[in-house]
């Protein structure tokens, strides 16, 4: 066999091994991706929601950003009861929570927060002719709430120490949605209905309500109140996660994808000021 044809098969043959060496370490790439699955209720609006039987949201929106950024991991979405978005966290099942979630000191001691998403005032849904400034004003008036949540245990709290002042508290199933909350405000059910200024202000707007979204003083609040997080859980693995996530939080707050997408889904500019991404964290 001539010697320039033995040499050309050769070193055909050599490049044909380096292509598909190079295309055998590529190809596995999708395969080795690690899959986080996120938690959600798909029931507190405007956080997170269906439209259209599409998950949707605030909350939805912005990790779908931050994982775009995370090439290293699949994102899953899991819509369940709230009762079971953090007891998932908690045993492993999911590796992140995004439901419109709040800061508070039994959390903190089993889960890992992430730098704040958004900010908003905590309010109480009445109707027009009911003045509101404190909780002293609502002394003796009904409200709906789900057991467990920051509200709920602000209003155990107040009532234990406040007994000539407590409140009337109707404790809901975890299925209950927070439209019905302000529905049964607006039909004279219940009094008042106490969440974020953001999610009232939303569902009365749409719904048509006669009703105000008022902001109240709380007293003497910690640097967390109003503030809106990613949960995760505490080992070695969901303390990375929480540290790439964070990283690409601050980011999407520079390039200013937060807060086109808070003026979208939030109605208005809610994002934390630049100080606050880190002194509201920990």
């Amino acid at each position: 066999m001539n010697k320039k044809l033995i040499l050309g098969l050769a070193l055909f043959a050599i490049t044909s091994f380096g292509i598909l060496s190079a295309c055998g370490k590529e190809a596995p790439t999708t395969s080795q991706k690690k899959e986080i699955i996120v938690a959600t209720n798909a029931n507190s609006k405007p956080n997170t929601y269906m439209e259209n039987d599409k998950l949707t949201g605030y909350d939805i929106e912005l990790t779908r950003a931050v994982f775009k950024q995370l090439p290293e991991y699949k994102l899953k979405f899991q819509v369940i009861d709230f009762n079971s978005v953090l007891s998932g966290v908690d045993n492993g099942r999911f590796q992140m929570a995004a439901n419109a979630l709040s800061w508070t000191a039994e959390r903190a001691e089993k889960y890992g927060y992430s730098l704040p998403l958004s900010k908003s005032a905590t309010s109480v849904a009445v109707k027009p002719g009911m003045k509101v400034k404190t909780l002293t004003d609502l002394a003796g008036k009904t409200t709906e709430v789900l057991a467990g949540v920051q509200v709920a245990t602000m209003l155990e709290t107040w009532n234990k120490a406040n007994p000539d002042k407590a409140m009337y508290l109707t404790y809901m199933d975890a299925s209950y949605p927070l439209t019905s909350y302000v529905a049964d405000v607006d039909s004279g059910k219940s009094d008042f209905v106490m969440y974020d200024q953001i999610s009232l202000t939303q569902i009365i707007k749409q719904q048509n309500y006669n009703l105000k979204v008022q902001p109240i003083d709380l007293g003497t609040t910690d640097k967390h109140t109003g503030f809106n997080y990613f949960i995760f859980g505490k080992d070695r693995d969901d303390k990375t996660l929480q540290k790439k996530v964070d990283d690409v939080l601050v980011k999407l707050y520079k390039d200013g994808t937060m807060g086109k997408l808070s003026e979208k889904y939030l109605g208005g500019n809610f994002i934390p000021r630049k100080d606050e991404m880190s002194d509201a964290k920990d």
